[in-house]
């Protein structure tokens, strides 16, 4: 399974809290929110990871059990380097109950943030194009081409629909969906997205790769026709269940694998790509990540106030290279201490 279809489920964003940049993800639709990033946040602490072991033990000892920390997920967000990094998580519900053990002037200030970002996911989801004006500007953010975004967000789109289509016809979440979007995909291309993750030369590992975004403007054409007639299919014949919907899957993707062949018999080139848009930017995929997060980090501080990005951006690049030099020193001081030990 790819992790790469799970993550089209998801969306991840960083919202900001008095000039402090907090990591976010949509997961299970609720926001969950970066401990670290609030506990740095509300502290002021420069060391936001030994702050929070520290009030890990101290509330556990307080409540006589494990609480609040059966709730806290781990899940990958990403880190200064830009890499994907397995990060603890909390929901609202959690997140209150954390911040209650930190003594800070700006408790209550974010108490009232956390509210307004729960009431902005609410308003993206009844009114889509705020949805999609947000990521519109994040791809922007990250340097795609505007007619590629175009179709990047209209792919999101049917995606949706589809997804909610097999909700209604009782495909489970997670696993099923998996297992048909790669039927999609097998027929639509004549691979499954890990192995065209693999030709393209990203790793089906590494979540923070998703495969669709770094498809050409062909291949998100292709991938639309495949699950747009998918969705076409099972409504008309009103697929039931996920052996139903399997079917329809292979017969929706088989349509867009057609139309690929023929397209592909007339130019003479194949339309499944070996590029990505890391390589055509010339930089490797954790310079790529890292430009990324410094461009969406200097958005999300500078909203309203174009003027101060310049100044803001150079900031952030400092607060950035100085935490990956950070990393990397702790890592060649483990490298050091293993040897010693063999």
């Amino acid at each position: 399974m790819s992790d790469s279809q799970m993550n089209e489920q998801a969306e991840a964003h960083i919202a900001v809290f008095q000039e402090t940049a907090i990591r976010r993800i949509w997961h299970q639709n609720r926001w969950w929110f970066s401990v670290i990033d609030v506990v740095g946040a509300l502290s002021g602490t420069a060391n936001e990871n030994r702050y929070w072991s520290d009030l890990k033990r101290k509330i556990a000892n307080e409540a006589g059990s494990a609480q609040p920390y059966e709730k806290i997920v781990r899940l990958k967000l990403a880190a200064p380097d830009g890499k994907q990094r397995n990060t603890d998580c909390a929901d609202t519900e959690t997140l209150l109950r954390i911040i209650q053990s930190i003594p800070s002037p700006r408790a209550e200030p974010f108490k009232r943030w956390l509210a307004k970002v729960g009431y902005e996911r609410i308003q993206e989801i009844e009114n889509p194009e705020l949805a999609s004006a947000r990521a519109r500007s994040l791809y922007e953010a990250k340097g795609y081409p505007k007619a590629w975004i175009e179709k990047r967000l209209r792919s999101i789109a049917i995606r949706g629909e589809l997804t909610d289509e097999w909700k209604q016809r009782g495909v489970e979440e997670g696993r099923e969906y998996a297992i048909l979007t790669a039927e999609i995909a097998r027929a639509t291309f004549g691979l499954t997205p890990g192995a065209h993750k693999n030709l393209t030369g990203l790793s089906d590992r590494k979540t923070g790769e998703n495969l669709r975004d770094h498809m050409t403007d062909l291949e998100l054409i292709f991938s639309m026709l495949g699950e747009a007639s998918t969705t076409e299919i099972a409504r008309r014949r009103d697929a039931q269940g996920f052996p139903e919907n399997r079917e329809s899957a292979r017969a929706g993707g088989t349509i867009a694998g057609d139309a690929r062949k023929a397209l592909e018999a007339k130019s003479g080139k194949p339309v499944v790509s070996t590029e990505n848009y890391l390589s055509l930017s010339g930089q490797s995929s954790a310079e790529f990540s890292r430009a990324s997060f410094i461009e969406t980090q200097t958005e999300a501080l500078t909203v309203g106030q174009p003027a101060k990005k310049s100044v803001t951006r150079k900031r952030v690049v400092a607060k950035v290279d100085a935490a990956i030099a950070d990393m990397l020193g702790q890592s060649a001081t483990s490298k050091k201490k293993g040897k010693r030990k063999e």
